[in-house]
């Protein structure tokens, strides 16, 4: 009975082992903001550390209120949403260009 149940825990073990480390959705997505703004995203990372970021490469983060905002680096490295509601490339205000340049957190698409 023991060798059955060590058997059966070493195959649920690396059945687990397996599926650690899976990526991220490559193709591009589309979200419906609640305003009912388009925005098209992709998603980086695995199950363990993963990211959303603009098609152009700003990363994003979901807000309280359901709204994907440009995401912000806080002092202590922390990642949290801004209050800037993010938009696609072809749809931002010199305003909102400006300021991601200087507080946006720009990632690569790799």
């Amino acid at each position: 009975m023991k060798k059955v149940l060590f058997i059966a825990a070493l195959f649920v073990s690396s059945f687990v082992n397996a599926q650690q480390n899976v990526p991220a959705y490559r193709g591009e997505i589309e979200r419906i903001q609640p305003n009912g703004d388009t925005l098209y995203t992709y998603l980086r990372g695995d199950e363990r550390s993963h990211y959303a970021m603009t098609i152009d490469g700003w990363q994003i983060k979901e807000n309280e209120k359901g709204y994907l905002c440009y995401a912000l680096q806080k002092k202590d490295g922390s990642i949290v949403a801004s209050r800037k509601i993010a938009h696609n490339e072809s749809d931002r205000k010199k305003c909102e260009k400006r300021w991601l340049e200087r507080k946006g957190i720009r990632r690569s698409e790799n």
